[in-house]
């Protein structure tokens, strides 16, 4: 398949470049839902489009944009501010779309130059560092202009369907991780609900109690009583399931306090604030590692529960939510004094896949960060983790739970480690296949990279 290469200057092989604007009205006139996207620098990484934060406006103003009309296949580029150089393809789940003066619409002839191809080019390492290198070149902020974007040289193969074989190589290993990405959400959100369901609303008590069907398994079924009771503090709850504080159900530590000389590359690792999610949750990327000193007490194990217990400003957006250590740490690995480290003690009915999610609920989340306080920087005191007044179900019933739990956060770890895997083989392979360095006739050397 391999043919001749040549540089394809985009300027004269795209029939569209060109940057939107901020709608009259600017954030004012945004919508949380409407019948247009509007795509900004924050929605656009080098992984690929990112949904949060993405803004909507109504007709008339997308009528103001119509020449930023977004398409299928498009290619975006940030060409402004601190995100400059990043690009990706759009989403087409969020079309119909406009795009603000920050993003960039590159728009090839399909038939001349791959889209896909182009994008994984602007994504390359030799790309990106031209990229950042052009945009500051010019005055206080960087910036990317359409005179830059237009002189853009690609190598590409001449054969389109080279092209599209390249990127389709690249593509599925992203795809593969997208897959991966849904299906964890997926199997999160299932979780959740689940545990919300049997309890936060004690949805199949209420059903035996009014008589209904709670759509159980019997053996699951027998494991919830047929009447709510009245409680002081907690309204409404299952009868037989005692209230008890968390502080006889669980053992709370503060993590090591440590020094920014004692970070480093090949330390122990250390699960520190940027290890949780907002919204609770295991957060691989944030992991740190330290060489220094630390006592026992600052240890965790695989299946520890950690929260937050800091966080900038009074948002409450981090502070108070839980994630589980993952199993793939099973040697010891420390956290910092920014989280605390819970385990369930030993006579408890509770695991940590039930405190975890009961933390994660926004009831009992309110609840904890409540405690929190602070001027500039937010603290939740241990007070926090020990005071708060829980429902107990019986070890039954949340071992039931946990069975579920468990084995879904430990599917979602698995597929976690395999897209890291996958992303280290795409990265490796981009350079080289974007640049004819490799060769799509060279299946030998394609297979010993992926080994």
């Amino acid at each position: 398949m391999a043919s001749e290469w040549k540089p394809l200057r985009l300027g004269s092989v795209c029939s569209k470049i060109g940057s939107g604007a901020t709608p009259r009205g600017g954030g004012d006139v945004y919508l949380d839902a409407g019948p247009y996207a509007l795509i900004r620098s924050q929605n656009v990484y080098n992984d690929g489009f990112h949904r949060e934060g993405l803004a909507y406006i109504g007709e008339d103003h997308a009528a103001q944009l119509a020449n930023v009309e977004v398409s299928v296949n498009d290619v975006l580029l940030n060409i402004t501010g601190d995100s400059v150089a990043r690009a990706c393809q759009v989403d087409p789940g969020v079309l119909p779309a406009r795009v603000n003066q920050h993003v960039a619409i590159i728009r090839p002839d399909p038939d001349v130059l791959d889209p896909r191809f182009l994008r994984y080019f602007l994504v390359s390492p030799e790309m990106q560092s031209k990229l950042l290198s052009w945009a500051g070149s010019g005055g206080t902020r960087n910036a990317l202009t359409k005179g830059m974007i237009e002189s853009f040289d690609v190598p590409a193969p001449e054969d389109i369907d080279e092209q599209r074989a390249i990127a389709h190589i690249l593509g599925t290993l992203d795809d593969k991780i997208e897959l991966n990405r849904r299906m964890s959400e997926t199997l999160e959100a299932m979780a959740r609900a689940l545990f919300k369901s049997w309890f936060v609303d004690f949805d199949p008590v209420r059903a035996k109690a009014e008589g209904r069907d709670p759509g159980l398994p019997d053996a699951i079924a027998d494991l919830f009583p047929n009447a709510l009771t009245e409680h002081p503090d907690l309204g409404q709850i299952p009868e037989g399931w005692d209230p008890s504080p968390l502080s006889d159900c669980t053992d709370v530590a503060r993590g090591l306090s440590y020094k920014g000389s004692g970070l480093s590359d090949d330390g122990v690792p250390m699960h520190n604030l940027n290890s949780i999610y907002e919204g609770g949750g295991y957060k691989f990327e944030g992991l740190k590692r330290y060489s220094g000193a630390y006592r026992p007490q600052h240890v965790a194990r695989a299946g520890d529960l950690i929260v937050a217990n800091t966080e900038q400003g009074h948002h409450r957006l981090l502070i108070g939510y839980a994630a589980i250590v993952p199993t793939c740490f099973e040697d010891d690995s420390l956290f910092s004094h920014h989280i605390y480290r819970v385990r369930v003690r030993s006579d408890s009915a509770l695991t940590a896949d039930y405190l975890c999610h009961l933390l994660n609920t926004p009831v009992m989340h309110d609840t904890v960060s409540g405690y929190a306080n602070g001027t500039t920087v937010n603290m939740l005191p241990m007070d926090g983790l020990q005071s708060p007044l829980v429902v107990v179900p019986p070890s039954r019933a949340v071992a039931a739970f946990t069975n579920v739990a468990e084995r879904a956060r430990r599917r979602r770890e698995r597929m976690v480690e395999e897209s890291r895997t996958l992303a280290a083989l795409r990265d490796a392979l981009l350079p080289e296949l974007i640049s004819g360095d490799l060769r799509l006739d060279d299946p030998e050397r394609i297979l010993g990279r992926a080994g």
